[in-house]
């Protein structure tokens, strides 16, 4: 009797425990839900798996480093798989050249990117309002996203990588979100995990006011705000910018064409419900007004405009169009070999230099056959960490990516298509084919840039 209610006791005792513990779990989970933001300490559920992430990463990162390849990426490369063993899991890293080749175009060392993600602090989670089942985590300084994803997407991302890094060979300044790693954890007696590492689009987000996600459609396209005065990341949507325009004065034909070469290049993979991110945050008065030196415009044609420059070749330690010394003057002249004088150039500082747009210049165009500054749709990059996604007007700063592009127009998606059309009549919807879907949200641009 004494050992069976001792086993009872025991039993109570830890089905309170369990209880006790599920309330805290469940109360913490409201709490984040509000929050949206918030670090993984050692009391977080995840707090274990970023761990085992930031040491498989670190070890990745210098398996790539003490490999470099000194050559043109070759077809082994996208295939390569390299499987490191730990303690308590494995980790496989998927086209580590690829990607390692990619970070250097875009102006990041390894050092610096392997102390982003492996740096002793915490790693940030962030609860988005996606429908998705996928985890989001940021590094705690804000720069990279991590983000689980199934087997089926990874497939898909691997399988056209290469033109993928030939897009961006292509224009160097598109508005594609920019995949940096692929890998998979492998943990005993659980289920394997995929996860991509990205460059955040929101970065850095200091003084961000409004951050969005565009699809160009309107059902559940609606999100609560938050309370003024909260600190609560809120990520709004379509309706949410309604009667809003993304101000941009003379690069808005810049972002109208990039917009449309990167979603005709989405459209031939047959993807649709990617989103258009969108954040805002004013521009100090200095910004504004500054008139650039020479010198100054001089280092910014050079960050924005080499016509060699190219994600796809190794050892690239440079933004893209970061140039020799010498060649800086020669990137002020027009394709018709005239040069620009100092105030012609200023007048460039906004973009209008590097716009052209060749009638013949397709989105599917052979960028081979045109010069690189008509063809790639270059503009000049304003001097932050994260140039290409950055676009200044008159009274704003933008922050501007295209993301989640991993959804096929597959048959359950036309079925989805269906079934909405008699839900949703004469209303528009994420789920259209890929053709529908790319010319939609061109117009959305269109119409909401002045």
């Amino acid at each position: 009797m004494e050992m069976s209610a001792a086993a009872g006791s025991l039993s109570m005792s830890g089905h309170r425990q369990r209880s006790v513990k599920r309330r805290r779990w469940g109360g913490l989970r409201q709490q984040w839900k509000l929050l949206g933001l918030f670090e993984i300490d050692q009391q977080h559920e995840f707090y274990s798996l970023t761990c085992m992430m930031k040491e498989g990463l670190a070890a990745a990162t210098q398996n790539t480093t003490d490999n470099a390849p000194t050559n043109e990426l070759s077809d082994d490369d996208f295939r390569l798989k390299v499987t490191q063993i730990h303690k308590d899991f494995t980790m496989e890293t998927f086209a580590g050249p690829v990607f390692s080749s990619l970070r250097g175009s875009l102006g990041m060392t390894e050092q610096e990117y392997q102390q982003s993600l492996c740096s002793e602090n915490c790693y940030l989670q962030f609860i988005s309002n996606s429908k998705s089942k996928a985890d989001f985590f940021l590094t705690n300084d804000k720069r990279f996203f991590l983000k689980t994803q199934n087997k089926r997407e990874i497939k898909f991302l691997l399988s056209n990588l290469k033109i993928y890094i030939e897009h961006l060979r292509k224009y160097p300044h598109s508005l594609l979100v920019k995949f940096l790693g692929v890998h998979r954890i492998k943990i005993p007696h659980r289920r394997k995990k995929y996860f991509i590492v990205m460059q955040s689009v929101f970065y850095p987000d200091d003084r961000i006011v409004a951050r969005y996600d565009i699809k160009g459609c309107e059902v559940s396209r609606w999100t609560e705000p938050a309370a003024e005065g909260s600190q609560i990341i809120v990520v709004l949507k379509d309706l949410n910018f309604e009667g809003q325009f993304i101000t941009l004065d003379q690069q808005r034909p810049w972002l109208l064409r990039q917009v449309e070469i990167d979603t005709h290049f989405l459209r031939r993979l047959n993807v649709l419900d990617y989103s258009l991110l969108v954040a805002h945050q004013p521009l100090h008065h200095d910004e504004r007004h500054q008139s650039l030196s020479f010198a100054t415009l001089i280092m910014r044609t050079k960050k924005s405009v080499n016509p060699g420059s190219s994600p796809i070749h190794a050892g690239i330690t440079a933004v893209p169009g970061s140039v020799p010394e010498d060649d800086a003057t020669l990137l002020l002249c027009k394709t018709d070999g005239s040069c620009l004088t100092q105030s012609q150039a200023e007048v460039a500082s906004s973009g209008g230099m590097l716009q052209m747009y060749p009638e013949h210049a397709g989105p599917g165009s052979d960028a081979a056959e045109l010069p690189d500054f008509q063809a790639q749709n270059r503009r000049l990059l304003p001097n932050l960490k994260n140039p290409l996604h950055v676009i200044d007007g008159p009274e704003q700063r933008y922050f501007i990516g295209i993301i989640d592009i991993f959804t096929v127009y597959s048959f359950k998606k036309r079925l989805e298509h269906l079934w909405k059309r008699l839900r949703h009549p004469g209303r528009s919807f994420s789920t259209v084919s890929p053709q529908t879907y790319c010319l939609r949200l061109c117009h959305w641009v269109q119409d909401h840039t002045k």
